[in-house]
């Protein structure tokens, strides 16, 4: 019996999904140069991202370069009974810790500091995997990516709290609470990367799959 090639993957049997609306669309092949625009959402249909390597790679870097001063710069300055002090994340986290707010300071260490760090260490793996085309765990380094997509959401959690804790503090009048050059590098560090996150293709995770047959 003769072997035949099957088309495990969308690309191969022609098929695109456009990436503002998700619409799945057959595209018979174009000539070179050439586009084709989604029939939902008239957006242009594109195999892959352009230079998604590249501009990644160009956020992430730019996420790792403003983590340190993030952590390193204060946050927030508190002004108390004329004595005023500078926070960092992770000086704030030790107080929260050492006033007995396990769960508030715990939360604010994920947030601020594991998560965006993790983050930009699960795209790092993500981006080398795709360059060096490795062809194992698919299916991880694609959970891996949703997972990196779902907690983006999810990163300006402290930047929240901490916008709560200004506005009900200075509203009390027994302290004053300012923002601090930390925050903006830590807001700068979430953005960059969310835009990282979605620069990123997952689909060129899965583009050197092997290419299945049956007898």
């Amino acid at each position: 019996m003769s072997n035949a090639n099957h088309k495990h993957r969308a690309l191969e049997a022609g098929l695109l999904t456009c990436l503002e609306c998700g619409q799945i669309s057959r595209v018979a092949k174009l000539p070179e140069g050439s586009s084709v625009r989604c029939p939902a959402c008239r957006a242009t249909l594109e195999p892959r991202k352009a230079n998604m390597i590249t501009r990644t790679w160009a956020l992430v870097l730019t996420g790792y370069i403003l983590y340190i001063p993030a952590n390193l710069f204060p946050i927030m300055t508190m002004e108390m009974v004329g004595n005023s002090e500078k926070e960092t994340i992770f000086s704030g986290v030790v107080e929260l810790f050492q006033s007995g707010m396990w769960a508030i300071g715990l939360l604010v260490f994920c947030a601020s500091i594991t998560v965006p760090l993790m983050k930009l260490v699960g795209l790092t793996v993500l981006l080398i995997s795709v360059q060096c085309g490795w062809n194992w765990r698919k299916r991880d380094r694609t959970r891996l990516y949703r997972v990196i997509e779902f907690i983006g959401r999810w990163s300006m959690l402290d930047v929240f709290l901490l916008s709560i804790l200004v506005a009900v503090v200075n509203l009390g009048g027994v302290a004053t609470i300012d923002p601090e050059i930390g925050m903006v590098f830590f807001a700068s560090v979430v953005i960059i990367t969310m835009f990282a996150a979605k620069t990123f293709d997952p689909r060129l995770i899965w583009d050197r799959a092997p290419t299945q047959t049956a007898s």
